[in-house]
């Protein structure tokens, strides 16, 4: 299946760009479109630069380096329906699950990115045991997991769990926006805003170049408190995250089943808890292994750790033998960041005391589940002046305000 999909990314010379003010097509509603600039080309940025566009805004979304090129791009793009049930993202993460299935189906999202609907299974594995046929409680192992594995169970269905592939659905929805929305791409680093009067006016990037706005989202991921307005008020970091993507030799044999594993080193005394996510594009992709850890600036740096790639590779071969060595080539190793608050909330919504400059970030381990309905809202908010898809005030950046005066 070729899921492959080409950006062609605007880019602009001059030192001053001025989003143009000029009626858009008919699909925009806005006489004088709101210019808005979107700062950070990860999933949750350009989903939000996606509905923004829709929604009739002049957007221009900034990258550094280039669209889904971190997490966005090394995720496992697993998507659940009830998980977050019973905490504070539950509504977001409902709906924008919700969300990511009628995007599939505008943007063709099975040969686009490879969306679908998947089973998932808890299940624990043991190294020193040996190979175990059959389930328990009448759930079956599928017949590619032929390692020491125990205790199946379901914990997602067609309904309630899916996939993407998270680097081809980010770059997927730019590609749509550029074409059909005039969304504008610029490659560069965001080195400060100019705020006057209490309001942000433009982005100045790196070698002086700036980009003029009348409102300005920061989507910028664990790098977001790099910037000197946003560290100021809150803290996120980065959690350090590891994968590898093979190539099996029988991709046909791997069925769509995600496994959550409970999995027992034979020399190591706490378990550990990797995800072995089958994609329709033949590979398989397993993560784990993460700890916080100091974001280098450059995404490009990020390198992972030889130990923590080991321990997948292990994982893998002992899982199925379909996914050892000699049965699968390593296509990649990798590592990135997630973004984190200290709450564990996500951070949306306007930045106290800056008028028109916005953040969304924080979205840990779920954000490529969380940033359609992130993006959606968020656009809402910008243009609308307030979000009906989900209530925003549980994630609004002044709760860190109102702790700190607290």
């Amino acid at each position: 299946m070729n899921l492959a999909v080409r950006i062609p990314l605007t880019l602009f010379p001059p030192n001053r760009i001025r989003i143009p003010t000029a009626n858009l097509t008919q699909s925009s509603p806005m006489d004088h479109p709101k210019r808005v600039v979107v700062c950070g080309g990860g999933v949750i940025g350009v989903c939000t630069a996606y509905f923004l566009a829709k929604k009739g805004a002049a957007v221009t979304l900034i990258e550094k380096s280039d669209v889904a090129c971190a997490a966005s791009g090394k995720a496992g793009g697993f998507l659940a329906l009830d998980w977050c049930d019973g905490g504070p993202v539950e509504h977001l993460a409902r709906a924008s699950f919700n969300l990511h299935r009628s995007l599939s189906q505008e943007l063709e999202g099975p040969q686009s990115y490879g969306y679908r609907p998947l089973t998932t299974l808890s299940v624990t594995v043991t190294e020193s045991q040996s190979p175990a046929p059959s389930g328990s409680g009448g759930v079956v192992l599928p017949s590619w997991v032929d390692g020491p594995a125990r205790g199946p169970r379901t914990i997602g269905t067609l309904e309630t769990t899916a996939q993407v592939h998270p680097q081809l659905f980010t770059r997927t929805l730019v590609e749509r926006a550029v074409e059909r929305h005039q969304l504008k791409v610029v490659i560069g680093k965001v080195e400060r805003l100019e705020v006057e009067e209490g309001r942000v006016g433009s982005v100045v990037l790196e070698g002086g170049r700036v980009v003029d706005g009348d409102a300005v989202v920061l989507a910028l991921g664990p790098w977001s408190c790099k910037l000197d307005l946003l560290s100021s008020l809150f803290r996120v970091y980065g959690l350090k995250a590891h994968s590898i993507v093979l190539e099996p030799r029988e991709p046909n044999a791997i069925t769509p089943h995600a496994l959550f594993l409970s999995y027992h080193p034979s020399k190591r005394g706490t378990p550990l808890d990797p995800e072995v996510y089958p994609r329709p594009t033949g590979e398989v992709y397993i993560c784990g292994m993460s700890a916080e850890e100091e974001v280098p600036d450059d995404p490009e740096e990020i390198k992972g750790n030889a130990e923590s790639i080991g321990m997948l590779k292990r994982v893998a071969k002992t899982v199925s033998s379909h996914l050892g060595e000699g049965e699968a080539r390593v296509k990649a190793e990798q590592a990135c960041f997630l973004p984190c608050s200290d709450d564990g909330v996500p951070i949306i919504g306007e930045v106290p005391g800056v008028k028109g400059c916005y953040v969304a970030t924080g979205h840990s381990c779920w954000g490529i589940l969380n940033a359609p309905a992130t993006g959606a809202a968020m656009a809402e908010l910008i243009i609308d002046g307030h979000s009906s898809i989900v209530d925003l005030k549980h994630f609004s950046p002044a709760r860190f305000v109102r702790r700190t005066k607290a």
